[in-house]
């Protein structure tokens, strides 16, 4: 890139993040890769909306945890253990445990996610080690994908 960082070509930019990418995926195959991203960055952004929807809750019922849990305030249910901020805590078998939270919301929200985090192997250790996936970039905290989920539309 050039030293005047006012003005970035697209190519720069291009091999940039061509560059970050390939750090980031380490030993995953390029082809691959899209199959642990996805469903990792949508993972999170279902948290991020859950935890929304949560707030905007309990702003209009003045901070009632009950009320700002109930199903009907949210647009998909996020069970017990499943939320992004549950695997973050995650330390061994990050695999696993990403792929039982996956598995736990697409059954409680069968009627719209069944099946939408695909058949990616995440407990194959030599694909993707626990030092990979909970140090995966799309793991840190304070990284929200996606707007706000007041400017997503109706439930």
């Amino acid at each position: 890139m050039s030293l005047d960082n006012s003005h970035v070509s697209q190519q720069e930019l291009e091999q940039y993040l061509w560059g970050a990418a390939t750090l980031l995926r380490g030993g995953v195959d390029p082809g691959e890769y899209k199959n642990i991203i996805f469903p990792l960055m949508f993972f999170k952004r279902i948290s991020d909306v859950y935890d929304e929807e949560f707030e905007e809750a309990l702003r209009e019922s003045d901070g009632d945890l009950e009320y700002a849990q109930f199903a009907e305030n949210h647009r998909f249910i996020v069970p017990d253990g499943s939320h992004w901020k549950d695997v973050r805590e995650i330390t061994t078998d990050v695999g696993k445990a990403i792929q039982n939270a996956m598995r736990e919301i697409e059954k409680a929200n069968p009627d719209k996610l069944e099946g939408i985090f695909g058949d990616g192997n995440w407990t194959n250790k030599d694909r993707l080690n626990d030092q990979t996936a909970g140090g995966h970039p799309t793991l840190k905290d304070g990284v929200c994908f996606g707007p706000p989920a007041r400017l997503l539309g109706d439930r």
